[in-house]
């Protein structure tokens, strides 16, 4: 633990706002990076030199993303370092090996840049096809998204943990009787093993249609009591119930919409001011990466406002499911204990920032029910 005198409060509040300043260094050192090999004219060099060497243009964006991508991973290594792996295990949260967390750091950042090179060269193909490619562009990311959602369980998630079917019998009958009364259709309970990990507990129901399961950290499916177990999950059911991953797509696809729009606009812009050949030069791509860093900055404090009021919603439905309000406010306590959450942070800090309302607002609110 960071500091055994310090209280609890005042430890979530140092470390997230460590974490918050440890975040903008990297926003800033990656803007300024992007900005410098931009100004510099590394990126058209480099640009030329691709040309130079491979003719097919998906093989020369691929090449000059690659090299761009090396050189910010190195560059922002140390800060991620910090951040995901110092820190947290300085305050105590995190106890995974430095070699484990490596190995699963390389699985993310593979997994990312699979993804990240698809879209990028779905969105550089459609620059050569069509000046509407940024319309076609946030259909086919709005599509993939859906397809994400309903692989992430049975794909993504066994590639950083291990999943077995929950163990205990009569725990997983009452939750999937509290997925019945809620009318969530789940396929059955699984259970992570975060505990070689983390000490932080939390429970999610992932996946669509026939991937749609409850997914249970086994820090909460063992060290918290079934009610408290059932209050965490049925605000997670009512996201379901609310239908919230259609709702959050739909918010996402309209905002992806306008970034893409944006997107455009600036580019067009930047092949002025940085003599590019067009949208679709591959000496851009630090430009298109920077535009698009700089709108999802923007757009954050509408993401996070529509996911607060979701969340809000979830508790308040959670609450009436399980009419359980002491259990609700329980395993709130303890998983901001076990989390080290930021029981109140500063109103502005809350909105550009926070996706789910500051934990003392959760649990004024289930006590206003429980009186």
């Amino acid at each position: 633990m960071y500091n055994a005198r310090m209280s609890e409060r005042d430890q979530g509040a140092r470390y997230h706002r460590l974490q918050l300043w440890l975040a903008l260094a990297g926003f800033a050192l990656g803007a300024a990076y992007l900005l410098a090999v931009l100004a510099s004219g590394a990126a058209a060099t480099l640009a030329e030199s691709v040309a130079a060497r491979t003719s097919p243009w998906w093989a020369r964006v691929a090449l000059v993303a690659a090299v761009l991508a090396a050189g910010q991973t190195l560059l922002a290594f140390p800060l991620r370092w910090v951040r995901g792996f110092w820190l947290p295990r300085r305050f105590g949260l995190l106890h995974q090996p430095l070699g484990s967390w490596l190995a699963d750091r390389a699985k993310a950042t593979g997994l990312g840049a699979a993804l990240g090179l698809g879209g990028l060269l779905v969105v550089y193909g459609l620059m050569r096809a069509t000046p509407w490619w940024w319309l076609i562009g946030a259909g086919v990311f709005f599509v993939v998204g859906i397809a994400l959602a309903a692989l992430f369980p049975v794909v993504v998630v066994p590639l950083f943990y291990r999943l077995t079917r929950l163990a205990d019998p009569a725990l997983e009958r009452r939750l999937l009787r509290l997925a019945e009364q809620a009318g969530v259709a789940v396929i059955g309970v699984w259970v992570v093993d975060q505990s070689r990990k983390s000490r932080t507990a939390n429970a999610a129901v992932a996946g669509l249609g026939r991937t749609r399961r409850i997914i249970l950290f086994d820090t909460l499916a063992t060290g918290f009591r079934e009610d408290e177990i059932e209050a965490v999950l049925a605000h997670e059911l009512a996201h379901h119930v609310h239908g919230d991953l259609r709702r959050g797509l739909a918010v996402q696809g309209a905002l992806s919409l306008a970034t893409f729009w944006l997107a455009a606009v600036l580019l067009e812009a930047g092949v002025r001011w940085w003599s590019l050949a067009g949208p679709a030069d591959p000496a851009g791509l630090p430009w298109l990466a920077l535009v698009l860093m700089l709108l999802g900055a923007i757009q954050l404090p509408l993401s996070n406002g529509f996911s607060r009021w979701i969340e809000r919603q979830a508790d308040d439905s959670a609450l009436r499911l399980t009419r359980n309000p002491t259990a609700f406010i329980d395993a709130m306590e303890r998983l901001g204990r076990l989390n080290l959450a930021e029981r109140r942070p500063h109103r502005l800090e809350e909105f550009l920032l926070y996706s789910h309302p500051a934990l003392d607002r959760r649990i004024a609110r289930a006590r206003g029910e429980a009186a």
